[in-house]
């Protein structure tokens, strides 16, 4: 699949999102900052990419957190997952959240979070009296248990 993609600003080197590995489902997002950002512990900051791009209609692109970022520093995606529309064609900016005990200072380049790109169907709604049963029925929250 083809998307096309704006560099928004040459001067700060951006690379284009990569897949690390042949089996990668997500594609690096890289921080684009022309200065370090420190992210203090529990504080919440929207971090460009340098990157707007046209989703095709029919698709979205969902931000993710990266698991090592998550694991080793508790920095994740707060909205996760992060939906990028197809009619968006705005900067893609990344929603991050230190949950860790340290400051996380964030760099230029930094692979800060993961895109995936997500078929997505739209819907029309069929408003009716009832609905079918099943064995869950309206069980809600904790109805089927842990084990």
């Amino acid at each position: 699949m083809d998307i096309s993609v704006k560099i928004l600003n040459n001067a700060l080197g951006i690379e284009l999102p990569s897949y690390a590995t042949a089996g990668s489902a997500g594609l690096d997002l890289r921080a684009a900052i022309s200065e370090p950002i420190i992210l203090r512990k529990n504080e919440r900051k929207l971090i460009p990419t340098g990157l707007a791009m046209a989703v095709p209609i029919g698709y979205n692109a969902e931000i993710r957190p990266r698991s090592g970022l998550a694991y080793k520093n508790g920095v994740s995606v707060l909205n996760s997952p992060g939906t990028i529309d197809s009619d968006y064609r705005g900067e893609v900016k990344v929603l991050l959240i230190n949950l860790g005990e340290d400051d996380f200072l964030i760099e230029n380049g930094m692979r800060i979070a993961q895109l995936v790109i997500q078929k997505c169907e739209t819907i029309d709604w069929n408003v009716v009296n009832s609905l079918d049963e099943t064995g869950r029925s309206k069980g809600g929250y904790g109805s089927t248990g842990v084990k």
